[in-house]
């Protein structure tokens, strides 16, 4: 399907009623599919012989789950002494605003010491491994760039590496590992939100991933991370995977995950993408935005978005969620009309965009690309040659079938 974006607010109502059937279809397909799916927390008899005995830390939050169990739950119903919890963004819990410093603290439901990745203390210390055997990485990934559970996953690895512990994945689907696309990170561009040469949306799980930080000498010196993993049952890259539990909190469903890779550049702008309301990452929007045909309020919500922008003000924009739910599953692709028409739509284009762009951007060249007014297929064109080449290196790690 292409939109074309001189009529785009029509667009954006074409078909209501088709897709709210092939939402319906869709939600059968996927609960199908994940019926089959059995991820690695629930294989423990091919990961408790390398627990049993160890002093163990998890790495974890709130989709680190067995069935309905947490992970830290069980391993500790079997016997598994666990010492301490790791917890990335949005906290043990996932109940912590997206940048929010989560300080480290003791869980209620274990008594076990929680110590946050996030903030200026995103590697562990050597004193955090003290007297630890082994590190259980288990998080729900969504399969982006700049989604900060891979960067946490990076410095675990460098961490285990130097201080001799070893490293454990328990894998799980990516719900956009059928599609590889985006602009592939630039030297000068690495941060937290971009730690390695990969696209935009890398289509890996991660223990693919980590198998390619590992091997492709990413962790500093090019240490090696004493590295093992679980593999899902049942997963190929082709496979819709609806994830059972949000991974964080201002991605609440399936809609926001399938735009979240093309929606979060507008962190990098002044256009609000719905934090503050119900639909994050499914609507977008300014109180200044030319012809839209949708409106929101951000309000403060705990735990998801606490002070979001233009908070009490009225956002005129648009909502994607029908989209979300069906054209990106369908054809899947990094979508920049969203962006480009944004741009073009606001009075104010000197401060449209902000200094966390080029960051989630990876790149410079895409920031200038949309000020000189290039078009998405023009701008898709710049990325081929290294794209192709991320993709001859994504083969070597793979570990299930792949989408092509």
């Amino acid at each position: 399907m292409i939109i074309i974006f001189k009529s785009y607010s029509k667009a954006c109502k074409y078909k209501q009623l088709f897709f709210l059937g092939l939402v319906t279809l869709n939600v059968l397909f996927l609960n199908s599919l994940n019926a089959q799916i059995k991820v690695g927390a629930e294989k423990t008899s091919a990961y408790l012989p390398q627990l049993k005995g160890k002093n163990v830390a998890v790495l974890g939050n709130q989709s680190s789950l067995i069935q309905q169990t947490h992970l830290v739950d069980s391993l500790l119903s079997l016997g598994i002494h666990i010492k301490k919890v790791f917890c990335p963004e949005h906290g043990f819990r996932g109940n912590a605003d997206a940048g929010e410093h989560v300080k480290n603290y003791t869980d209620k439901k274990t008594g076990l010491p929680v110590i946050s990745l996030y903030g200026k203390h995103k590697k562990p210390l050597p004193d955090d491994l003290k007297g630890i055997d082994i590190v259980v990485f288990d998080l729900q990934d969504v399969g982006v760039r700049f989604y900060t559970y891979i960067s946490s996953m990076h410095y675990m690895m460098e961490a285990c590496a130097e201080n001799k512990v070893k490293f454990l994945v328990l894998d799980r689907p990516n719900p956009n590992g059928f599609y590889v696309d985006g602009p592939v990170l630039e030297d000068n561009c690495k941060s937290f939100v971009g730690m390695h040469k990969v696209p935009v949306v890398h289509g890996m799980t991660v223990a693919e991933y980590a198998q390619m930080i590992n091997n492709e000498g990413w962790l500093a010196n090019a240490v090696k991370c004493d590295l093992s993993y679980v593999t899902v049952d049942n997963y190929t890259h082709s496979y819709l995977y609806s994830l059972p539990i949000k991974p964080s909190p201002n991605l609440p469903n399936m809609a926001s995950v399938y735009l979240y890779p093309s929606l979060c550049f507008f962190e990098g702008t002044i256009i609000s993408m719905g934090r503050g309301t119900d639909k994050p990452f499914q609507v977008y929007g300014h109180p200044a935005l030319k012809n839209a045909n949708f409106e929101f309020m951000p309000r403060s919500i705990t735990g998801a978005s606490k002070n979001p922008p233009f908070k009490g003000e009225k956002c005129h924009g648009f909502d994607l969620t029908s989209y979300g739910e069906n054209l990106v599953a369908k054809t899947p692709k990094l979508y920049l009309e969203w962006l480009i028409f944004a741009y073009q739509n606001m009075p104010d284009k000197n401060n449209f965009f902000n200094n966390f762009f080029e960051k989630l951007a990876g790149t410079t060249l895409l920031k200038q690309q949309i000020i000189e007014g290039k078009n998405d297929m023009d701008i898709r064109k710049t990325w081929q040659k290294d794209l192709e080449a991320f993709k001859n290196t994504r083969k070597k790690y793979l570990l299930y079938t792949d989408f092509e």
